[in-house]
């Protein structure tokens, strides 16, 4: 919980009763590697901060082939905001890649929180632009370089998630080929 509260204090200030209701609204779910935080088709109904471990997003293209949009480590938020914000299905899957460990707030203790304490919706809605500017600046680099500055990008944006996740959702990130991938990994050596 101190990573969440730290995490939140970056975009807000908050006293030690809203800090201790913050706390009570929480609950520590643990995922096994492959499970589903979320799923497509389904509507999400809570918000995760990753405290150990690495998550996915990714879905199916009309082929049929999986395709990873990105990951989400440690002391980062974890929702599908549109299937949240608009009580709708999502079109994506949020899949653990590691073992994790994921606070959560359901919609009703989270729906709490905003209508309990003062500046809340300020600091939720700081924390939301944060992590669409992240996910931009993650992005976009990579969308017109060739493949292997895309991997020397990934490996610049997400530092701590090469060696710990399958190549493969690597490979699907950078919309290349697992063989291709290990070539490039070979002639950067």
């Amino acid at each position: 919980m101190k990573e969440f509260i730290d995490y939140i204090l970056q975009f807000g200030s908050l006293n030690e009763h809203q800090i201790e209701l913050i706390s009570k609204k929480a609950t520590e779910l643990e995922l096994q590697k492959d499970d589903y935080f979320s799923e497509a088709g389904k509507i999400s109904n809570q918000v995760g901060f990753v405290l150990e471990g690495i998550v996915r997003v990714c879905y199916y293209n009309n082929k049929g082939e999986e395709i990873t949009k990105y990951f989400i480590d440690e002391n980062n938020l974890v929702v599908d905001l549109e299937s949240f914000e608009t009580e709708t299905p999502s079109t994506a899957y949020v899949q653990a890649t590691t073992d994790c460990k994921i606070l959560i707030f359901s919609r009703k203790n989270w729906r709490e929180l905003s209508d309990t304490i003062i500046g809340w919706d300020a600091i939720v809605h700081k924390l939301i632009s944060k992590a669409l500017r992240q996910k931009v600046e993650r992005r976009s680099p990579l969308v017109s370089e060739d493949a292997t500055t895309r991997y020397l990008m990934f490996l610049e944006i997400y530092p701590n998630i090469v060696n710990r996740v399958p190549l493969s959702y690597v490979a699907s990130y950078l919309g290349i080929t697992q063989s291709s991938l290990s070539r490039i990994r070979k002639n950067i050596r």
